[in-house]
């Protein structure tokens, strides 16, 4: 073989051997790319926190999409959404949030369904001989402090606010308050022995042995404390946030949800 057939015949090797080893790169980049799409980012109310973490493990193995939360009070949720923060479901404990966000078009269109009510309970600590008949007795000098959710981004706090003044004492009561960040630190205020009292969602009793439910309000007290599920515009995963959601809705979520304490308002 003459020297320019061995060149030419080494070059059209060399050739193949570039042509695969693209075809490879190629392969495994879209791969790549898929397991980026196989994600998914949920912004839910904190109080939320341990039953989406379960029903999140059972998603994962069902869809083979990881999902990754960002747990907070649901008006500093909103707040980081409008700010351009990536999420691709929004799953608050009020309605306010998810209008406002709706109204500002951040929301993907008939994505919305309402999932979940809670209540609103007075909670102390087990180990507190305190009784409560009526929210009146709050006023009184054996209870010093109170704590609750901060209510301008807190929905268990402006819960509690109508509450409270539906029975006539948010006024009288404001020297005994101590406010929490979201629905879990207040509750951590009462378990740590800072306060007498905490008001909470019924479903924030059951993470602890520490406590007992003294009080529960009537649900026509306050605004119904509903969570509502959304799709953002802006997400890239629109069919993974529709299963996902899909998955909230079904029988296997609808359990967790119950073992967790909430009343779950749909099933497919």
């Amino acid at each position: 073989m003459s020297i320019t057939r061995k060149y030419k015949h080494l070059l059209s090797q060399c050739s193949s051997i570039i042509t695969y080893f693209l075809l490879f790169i190629g392969f495994f980049g879209c791969a790549s790319e898929q397991q980026k799409t196989d994600e998914l980012s949920v912004f839910a109310a904190m109080s939320l926190s341990d039953a989406l973490t379960e029903i999140g493990e059972q998603f994962t193995k069902t869809n083979k999409t990881a999902v990754y939360y960002n747990l907070a009070a649901s008006t500093t949720l909103q707040r980081q959404i409008e700010k351009g923060a990536s999420a691709d479901v929004f799953i608050s404990a009020s309605p306010i949030q998810v209008d406002t966000l709706e109204s500002l078009d951040f929301v993907e269109v008939n994505s919305r369904n309402d999932l979940l009510k809670n209540r609103l309970v007075i909670v102390s600590h087990q180990e507190r001989e305190i009784e409560l008949d009526s929210v009146e007795q709050l006023s009184g000098p054996v209870i010093s402090r109170i704590a609750i959710g901060q209510t301008e981004i807190v929905p268990a706090g402006t819960y509690a606010k109508e509450a409270l003044a539906h029975f006539g004492v948010w006024d009288k009561l404001q020297p005994k308050f101590i406010y929490g960040l979201d629905v879990r630190s207040t509750l951590a205020y009462l378990t740590a022995g800072d306060v007498d009292l905490a008001i909470v969602y019924e479903t924030d009793t059951i993470l602890s042995g520490e406590i007992k439910v003294i009080f529960r309000f009537p649900d026509e007290t306050h605004s119904p404390i509903i969570y509502p599920v959304v799709i953002l515009k802006n997400s890239k995963r629109k069919q993974t946030a529709e299963n996902y959601i899909t998955f909230l809705k079904a029988q296997q979520a609808t359990e967790i949800f119950k073992k967790h304490g909430f009343i779950h308002l749909i099933q497919e």
